[in-house]
């Protein structure tokens, strides 16, 4: 009986020993992998090709070149990460909350949603105007930016979410909702359509007062933070711009989607032959604004082989620091409007 158990002693302490190693392992693998840090990687992203994220049907695709935008990773980083990230000189490490401020990662996804969405429309209608094509502005759905913890209907909504109708009637801007609200009182029902990841949902709600900034009134509204999404129409449909998912947030590709909007709206090609990155905001005058990040985009434009890349007047020493450290051939271009990126490209030369 004693030789018996002395075996099962050592199997015993084996069972255990591997209980113990496989439980470090899970928490080694949960600190390094699954744990968050307050930390952010910002890395160099992609220099993606604009002509296939937007068509026209008129529009002349002819291009033996391309425009690129270009875009900033950013991931939220792990233990794991930020260790690698010590051996990549190309890595930005950064505070969480820098990026965020107040907002959730939910609502900033959305914030990028919205503003990507508002330079498109910015960069069509300084492009229409470069080209001279008629258009109009068309409002078209509210967009929820934010649901605030303190707002008994934030159950409701998710930022992102399109409020397309209220009580069945549609909701193209404020001043619709407005419209539809202003007879109603607090606590009244109203029915919501709403479009959430291309599935509709209905949403039975009570309106909450909402306190007015200005004047300090009281009115009864929805709760959440919204915005109007606008559209810019031609009078002819064949020079309608119409963009594609592009799954990109941010407004900084503007001046690039105004390029090849322009592009294809006038005779010739613009592109010379070459491969044309840039960044920039734009506004509907053609204003080129600063914009976050250049040093990673020029890292991304100059691994796709970019000739040339337009930077905002205001970034111009920042980007020319990196393609200096990088030895990049690409020429560093500045400019503060649409107007100027245009005459650079019509005075070049074609690539032969």
């Amino acid at each position: 009986m004693k030789d018996g158990n002395n075996k099962r002693r050592p199997r015993r302490r084996e069972g255990l020993r591997l209980l113990l190693y496989i439980f470090v392992v899970a928490v080694m693998v949960y600190v390094c992998v699954y744990m968050p840090t307050p930390y952010i990687i910002y890395q160099p992203g992609s220099a993606n090709e604009v002509k296939p994220m937007l068509s026209i049907a008129k529009g002349d695709t002819e291009e033996r070149g391309t425009f690129m935008m270009t875009t900033v990773a950013a991931s939220y980083a792990n233990i794991a990460m930020l260790v690698m990230s010590v051996f990549n000189p190309n890595d930005e490490v950064a505070k969480k909350q820098a990026r965020l401020g107040d907002m959730s990662e939910d609502e900033y996804a959305a914030e990028q949603v919205y503003m990507m969405s508002d330079s498109q429309s910015s960069a069509m209608e300084a492009a229409y105007r470069e080209a001279k094509v008629p258009f109009s502005i068309v409002p078209e759905y509210l967009f929820v930016f934010s649901t605030p913890d303190d707002s008994v209907n934030n159950k409701y909504f998710k930022p992102g979410d399109r409020i397309e109708e209220v009580n069945g009637k549609p909701v193209p801007d404020n001043t619709a909702l407005a419209d539809i609200l202003k007879p109603m009182n607090v606590g009244d029902e109203v029915t919501v359509k709403l479009l959430r990841s291309g599935k509709t949902l209905e949403q039975k709600l009570k309106l909450i007062p909402i306190k007015d900034q200005k004047t300090g009134s009281t009115r009864a509204g929805l709760g959440v933070t919204i915005a109007t999404m606008q559209t810019v129409k031609t009078k002819d449909p064949g020079h309608q711009v119409q963009f594609k998912d592009t799954r990109i947030g941010g407004p900084s590709a503007g001046l690039m989607f105004s390029m090849e909007i322009v592009n294809q709206l006038t005779p010739g090609d613009l592109t010379k032959g070459y491969r044309v990155a840039g960044t920039g905001t734009i506004d509907k005058n053609g204003t080129v604004g600063a914009i976050g990040g250049v040093q990673h985009k020029i890292v991304a434009a100059d691994r796709e082989n970019a000739d040339i890349f337009f930077v905002p007047k205001d970034n111009y020493n920042e980007a020319k620091a990196k393609a200096d450290q990088i030895k990049t051939k690409m020429k560093l271009v500045q400019v503060s409007t649409l107007e100027q990126a245009m005459d650079y490209m019509n005075q070049l030369q074609a690539k032969s």
